[in-house]
């Protein structure tokens, strides 16, 4: 600003210059100065004056502007400062909006700078990339400026923008800005790139802009939250109207289901502010983009479907009963609740089910009804209340049929505690409310919309109209209000009730012309010549006229076909009937009728035709002028050719009942064969698996087989193995190596014993045998009680093998049986007439299979009978095996015990022996001290059988030795 004050303060000195002439000189800086920082304070002070002098700023220095935006990048300051000044000089502000200075509108000055901003697509282009800047004095100002170009030339701007590179994912980013200022412009700009154009929405959708928003909306507090929250439902809003791919997109991304908890409100008598009012409106207003009548039938059935099993129709139905919601969101909820049930059966059967909150529980539908015969009620409550009534009637035979059945006598509640659907459309039909009776005819229109079985049904509804008087049908009834000359609104609806329920009915036809005074009333109504607001009716008594003549059956001759064509003829004529009929699709309000399914009226005086009804006179406005011209020739004609295609039709109604029960009796057929099948495939697989279970027991029984031959051999070759016979060659043969070891190592041991014993070898006879006995009976019971354990193993071996193989044969034998009786059950069944050759040749096939599969059962039954002799053998083998192990067993007790005698008799040895040592020790010493020579010690060894000459020597030599020492 320094700069600016300075060539402001100049003008003192000299000629006062004028705003263009400052603007100029800035704009001349701009472009001629070398020094950043003088371009920057040139650009600062056409910012500063761009919103005072739009017009000069503008016409001046855009061009520089631009021109700064492409060479000056890498300075975000003075970038921003542009970006503000561009945005001052193309948006349309309030401020700028009392602007002094311009001559013209504003809106229109700022259209024309962005007209010459946009002629070098480039600038665009360049806009784009300056918002990837992440810096904020760049992006926020460049949002906003690309947001106003949108604004005055928003398709212009958009084709630019679809074919830049990557223009529009550049601008996606925008959402993912941790910034909430540039986050929420970001959503306004998408909102003006998205408008009214399919290609960018598109795109816009499959960038993920859906998550994005929705997660935006959460964060913010979904219907609590602020305006964010209402630019971001825009923002849906514009990517779903009238886009069905991005309408399925949503729906396949499961994003219904996330608007769930926008209609979380529950019973909240307070808390309902603007903003949380506008963001609900908005929601309910999404939620019927989603299910518009305008939709592909698929993707509107598809979403309805979505919305009822996610639990978000239930939701609105919360809101629908609950207390305290304002009357605009109640009066959108209906509406919303009204398409999401149109034509689908499951949401039209919840609907019926739900009850509203009082005592007693009543059924919403009566409640609604209550509302819409209330003539203190808002306008557009009572017509949303009609338009959820007919949308639950769509294509709802069923609901039809529950709403006429509240009218018949047999389900009328004689108590009167309770009121009835039925009971509130006949008080409306009747009340003194014009805006009731058109509403309650329509309502009861609906009812019998495309249900024959219906409009009989209505025809036993009798009426008591007055204490002593009979009653009266609501037919008759109807036509009585019709001749009273009631206002034109009651007699628009009472019309259109009575159109709709006699068209396709002659039986309605015939009971409305028993009353003579229905077709004179009808006849002086449409000659008359009345007035302008008169003519609708006169052209709806016109068509309900030709109904009667178009869908007369010919039963009353006082009223057929040619003489109501006459009656016509002479009273009004064909040219003026015809004139009158073309009244209704010439009225104002006929078109806008036919345009929406919902009642969408300015005012009550409004509320003239029904969507519905305007698809009936297209329908019949045109064979009803042709049925008046035809002549009677034609007529016959007609009849007969009516008769010839009646008779058509039975016969093809015969041939298709004959079709059908042929289709049932193909199809009960082609069950059987494919039961057939099935079963074929399943013996089929049992009888491969028993082939090659039969395949694996012959293996196995080969190979026993020649294992037991290999033993049989063994056997009679070696007869001292003859008691081992269940015992394999190979561990027999490993039993005798062991057997030769332990003899050679009991020899060993022998050897031992001997080499020990040398010492003693005065015992020589008797001690050694003794002692080697012992020693080699004592190894010899080792070794033999380790050969007895590892017999009894092999021994239990043998045992578990048999046990196997004794299940193996069991299962065989199951196997076989089951076999047996699914080859007997195959064989009984007996092929269905009729069957082509195919199946006789496949159960041929599967006989002789069978046939096969038996005699291969009798083969393996005679394996498995000498499977089983080989058993008993093997069994005899074990009985023989079990018997040496006991003769084994007794050999080795009585081994132990003459073991144990030897260490006994070794250990009497060993005693004596000692005994012996200590008494010739004591003897040498006497010896010594009696003074015998040494020489004499060997012949004082004593051998040591001869125990008692020794003892008695021993005395005789101790009483002289004791002799001599007493000398």
């Amino acid at each position: 600003m320094n700069f600016l004050r300075g060539v402001m303060g100049g003008q003192s000195a000299g000629p006062q210059h004028t705003e263009a002439e400052t603007i100029q000189k800035l704009c001349d800086r701009v472009a001629s100065s070398t020094l950043l920082d003088d371009r920057r304070n040139a650009v600062r002070a056409l910012k500063s004056l761009s919103k005072k002098y739009r017009l000069e700023v503008g016409i001046q220095a855009m061009e520089h502007l631009i021109h700064v935006l492409q060479t000056d990048r890498s300075d975000s300051e003075i970038i921003g400062y542009a970006l503000d000044t561009l945005y001052n000089i193309i948006s349309n502000d309030e401020e700028e909006e009392v602007e002094e200075n311009s001559t013209r509108p504003s809106e229109d000055l700022g259209s024309q700078f962005t007209e010459i901003f946009i002629k070098q697509p480039e600038n665009i282009t360049l806009l784009l990339s300056l918002l990837e800047e992440f810096d904020f004095h760049v992006r926020w100002p460049g949002v906003k400026l690309l947001t106003s170009l949108l604004k005055h030339l928003g398709p212009q701007v958009q084709q630019i923008i679809l074919v830049s590179p990557m223009g529009v994912s550049r601008l996606m980013d925008l959402l993912a800005d941790s910034r909430e200022v540039i986050r929420n412009d970001g959503v306004l700009l998408l909102q003006a790139l998205t408008r009214s154009n399919g290609a960018i929405q598109k795109i816009v959708a499959f960038e993920n802009a859906f998550e994005r928003l929705l997660d935006i909306i959460t964060e913010e507090g979904n219907s609590d939250g602020g305006i964010v929250v209402e630019d971001c439902l825009l923002l849906l809003q514009n990517l779903l109207k009238n886009n069905n791919s991005n309408q399925n997109f949503f729906k396949e991304g499961s994003y219904i289901q996330r608007m769930k908890p926008w209609f979380e409100v529950g019973d909240e008598n307070s808390g309902w502010s603007a903003q949380k009012v506008t963001n609900l409106h908005l929601m309910l207003q999404l939620v019927r983009v989603l299910v518009s009548p305008t939709n592909p039938p698929g993707a509107t059935s598809s979403c309805q479907k979505a919305m009822f099993q996610c639990g978000l129709l239930q939701q609105l139905c919360t809101i629908l009963m609950a207390t305290g919601v304002p009357a605009d969101i109640l009066t959108e909820t209906i509406n919303t609740v009204s398409e999401v049930i149109r034509g689908c059966q499951v949401n039209q059967d919840y609907f019926a089910s739900v009850n509203a909150p009082s005592n007693p529980p009543r059924p919403a539908i009566v409640v609604l009804l209550m509302s819409m015969v209330n003539e203190r009620q808002p306008f557009v409550l009572r017509c949303a209340v009609l338009y959820c009534f007919q949308c639950f009637l769509y294509k709802n035979q069923k609901g039809q049929g529950e709403i006429v059945s509240t009218l018949l006598p047999s389900t009328i509640d004689a108590t009167g505690n309770s009121v009835s659907a039925g009971q509130l459309l006949c008080g409306g039909l009747f009340s003194t409310d014009s805006l009731s009776n058109w509403c309650a005819a329509v309502a009861l229109a609906h009812a019998l919309q495309e249900n024959a079985t219906q409009k009989e049904q209505l025809l036993r509804v009798q009426l008591a109209t007055s204490i002593g008087n009979p009653p009266v049908s609501l037919l008759q009834q109807c036509t009585n209000i019709l001749s009273q000359g009631s206002k034109i609104q009651t007699r628009v609806g009472l019309l259109m009730l009575l159109c709709t329920w006699l068209s396709n009915c002659p039986i309605a036809v015939t009971h409305f012309l028993h009353n003579s005074a229905n077709v004179p009333f009808l006849t002086g109504q449409i000659a008359e010549n009345l007035g302008e607001e008169e003519q609708l009716v006169q052209g709806l008594c016109a068509l309900l006229l030709g109904i009667t003549i178009y869908f007369n059956d010919n039963s009353l001759e006082s009223y057929m076909k040619e003489k109501l064509k006459q009656l016509i003829e002479k009273r009004i004529g064909k040219e003026n009937f015809i004139e009158k009929l073309g009244f209704i699709s010439k009225h104002d309000l006929y078109s806008r009728a036919s345009q929406k399914p919902q009642p969408n009226f300015l005012s009550p005086e409004c509320m003239i035709f029904d969507h519905e009804f305007t698809k009936l006179v297209k329908e019949l406005e045109g064979v009803i002028t042709k049925a008046i011209y035809k002549s009677r020739e034609e007529d016959k004609e007609e009849e007969e050719v009516k008769k010839t295609l009646e008779q058509h039709d039975s016969i093809v109604t015969h041939y298709k009942n004959m079709i059908r029960e042929q289709d049932l009796q193909l199809e009960e057929l082609k069950q059987q064969i494919s039961t057939l099948k099935c079963q074929n495939e399943q013996l089929q697989t049992a009888v491969t698996q028993q082939a090659s279970q039969i395949q694996q027991h012959k293996d196995q029984y080969n190979l026993l087989k020649i294992q037991l031959g290999k033993e049989t051999q063994h056997q009679g070759s070696h007869n001292d193995g003859a008691q081992m016979n269940g015992i394999q060659p190979e561990e027999i043969s490993r039993l005798r190596e062991e057997v030769e070891e332990l003899k050679s190592n009991q020899e060993l041991l022998q050897s031992q014993l001997a080499e020990k014993d040398s010492l003693i070898e005065s015992l020589k006879s008797l001690e050694t045998s003794s002692g080697m006995n012992e020693q080699s009976s004592e190894a010899a019971s080792i070794r033999d009680s380790e050969q007895i354990a590892e017999l009894k193993q092999e021994l239990e071996t043998l045992k578990s093998q048999l046990n196997t193989q004794s299940m193996e044969i069991n299962n065989l034998q199951i196997e076989k049986q089951e076999l047996l009786q699914k080859a007997e059950a195959f064989a009984q069944s007996v092929p269905v007439p009729g069957d082509s050759e195919k199946i006789a040749a496949k159960t041929t096939d599967v006989e002789g299979r069978l046939s096969a599969l038996l005699e291969e059962n009798k083969e393996l039954k005679n394996e498995i009978k000498s499977l089983s002799e080989e058993k008993t053998a093997i069994k005899e083998q074990l009985d023989s095996s079990n018997s040496t192990i006991a003769i084994l067993q007794n050999e080795k007790n009585s081994l132990e015990l003459h073991i144990k005698d030897s260490k006994k008799e070794q250990d009497d040895l060993l005693v004596l022996l000692a005994d012996q040592d200590q008494k010739i020790i004591a003897i040498k010493k006497k010896l010594k001290e009696a003074g015998h020579p040494d020489e004499e010690e060997d012949e004082l060894i004593i051998p040591v059988g001869q125990d008692d000459e020794f003892d008695e020597d021993e005395d005789d030599d101790k009483n002289d030795i004791e002799g001599d020492i007493q000398l």
